[in-house]
């Protein structure tokens, strides 16, 4: 930073940590084994559309480069090609890294909620698997310009076998800019548990970058990641 930067009270923007999101494999080792709370295997990166451009532009824009269909017909012919065997599903084959379809992120679908944020929506029971795919996404937006974009990306957290009768489903939350997590916990129409964020934060803080500053644990209403 220059110093007339410093004069104007201009800073440069903090590189996001995308590398903190592998913390949360543990993190859920540590969940599930305290509070029987495991992940859901769903995941959602959530964006906010550039302004100017139409919604069915910035969708193909998004397609093209995460190389994903837009469209339903092509979205099932994708699930059949990444569940059948053959070489088209390994690293160099059509669909996996370095081949023709470039990085190899799964099958994704797009979603809009009620306030008009844009989700990239992600399947995978596999949480190491997860939270790779996850990161690839987010990694391959930024490179391409998308980093302004990208809010947080969402992973869904259900009741396992042992858990409490009492025990609720809910979210940790990623921020892109901030490299943090915060739990969030909805509970019927905005509503949220408090009692039940702060819990899982003490039982996470030593597992996760978790958010300190508690105005930034943003209700995030409507979710489509289930």
């Amino acid at each position: 930073m220059g110093l007339l930067d410093t004069i104007l009270g201009r800073t440069k923007p903090v590189r996001p940590n995308l590398d903190s999101l592998f913390a949360l494999p543990s993190a859920a080792v540590t969940l599930q084994s305290a509070a029987g709370l495991v992940l859901s295997g769903r995941a959602g990166v959530c964006w906010m559309p550039p302004a100017g451009q139409s919604a069915a532009d910035v969708q193909r824009e998004i397609s093209q480069l995460l190389d994903i269909p837009d469209d339903p017909t092509a979205a099932g012919q994708a699930t059949a090609e990444a569940t059948s065997p053959g070489p088209s599903s390994g690293p160099g084959g059509p669909g996996g890294p370095g081949g023709p379809g470039g990085p190899n992120v799964g099958l994704l679908t797009q979603a809009e909620d009620a306030f008009g944020y844009r989700w990239l929506l992600l399947d995978d029971s596999d949480v190491e698997d997860l939270v790779n795919r996850v990161h690839l996404v987010n990694s391959l937006l930024a490179e391409n310009g998308w980093g302004p974009q990208l809010l947080c990306s969402v992973f869904g957290v259900v009741p396992g076998e042992g858990a409490d009768t009492t025990a609720r489903p809910l979210y940790l939350v990623y921020l892109f800019k901030r490299g943090t997590f915060y739990p969030f916990a909805p509970v019927g129409k905005e509503r949220r548990d408090n009692e039940l964020e702060l819990r899982v934060r003490s039982l996470l803080g030593s597992d996760l970058p978790v958010e300190s500053d508690l105005s930034r644990w943003f209700p995030m209403w409507d979710l489509p990641v289930r």
